[in-house]
């Protein structure tokens, strides 16, 4: 079955304790990026743990291999179950990723790819010079690069995982940000999918923010979006 991991996009360490224990049990796993890493370090990390809770630590690694698998490795310490990477890092990067998280056995941090980032479209690829390649086909190849070498799994669009699942081996992971529940508002993702639709598709992690943290009731949004998954 596929799993529910809320981003946690806030502020600082008071605030994201304060929705993790008002959501209870309603969800296990969280994901602590950029904007909040920044603000309070490991600190946050340690916070969200101690509740009992999975972390999903998004920040993205890339750079030289050496410093990439340094940053695994604290990773690692702090109990982080998840950790994302740049598929264009190189062969290296990934590899020493995988080899970092690997030296913590079964239990320690599995190594996500980014491919292409769901705020970007055909245009936006277009930018930053990749030319004849839509987002589904510039996702495709970054995804199998990623799996090849070493990668545990991908971060990806809800409309791409369907290919993705039928075409790459078994047990890779799929987590898909830009989920929305069936009528909520888009945000500022531009290629989105319900909960029902990439669960379907293939998606073995969901990662949902505002329609949760933002919900009156996060603790029924939380569970509407798991009836929707399991539906």
């Amino acid at each position: 079955m596929a799993e529910l991991i809320v981003a946690l996009d806030v502020n600082n360490r008071a605030e994201a304790v304060e929705k993790v224990k008002a959501i209870g049990d309603s969800v296990g796993f969280y994901k602590i990026g950029l904007e909040l890493f920044t603000a309070e370090g490991p600190d946050v990390v340690k916070a969200v743990k101690d509740l009992g809770k999975r972390v999903f630590l998004d920040l993205k690694f890339h750079d030289i291999p050496r410093t990439v698998e340094r940053a695994v490795k604290s990773g690692g310490a702090l109990g982080v179950d998840l950790m994302t990477i740049h598929s264009v890092g190189g062969k290296a990067m990934i590899r020493a990723a995988a080899d970092a998280a690997a030296e913590f056995g079964e239990g320690g941090p599995k190594i996500l790819a980014v491919t292409v980032l769901t705020s970007l479209d055909q245009g936006d690829l277009e930018d930053v010079g990749v030319m004849g390649r839509t987002p589904a086909d510039q996702v495709a190849a970054m995804a199998r690069f990623a799996v090849e070498n070493g990668a545990h799994g991908l971060v990806c669009s809800p409309k791409e995982v369907g290919s993705l699942s039928s075409s790459l081996p078994a047990g890779t992971l799929f987590i898909t940000p830009g989920v929305r529940p069936a009528g909520a508002a888009v945000g500022d993702q531009k290629r989105v999918a319900t909960p029902a639709d990439a669960v379907r598709d293939g998606a073995t992690h969901l990662v949902v923010g505002r329609p949760i943290l933002a919900a009156a009731d996060p603790v029924a949004a939380a569970r509407a979006i798991r009836l929707e998954m399991e539906s």
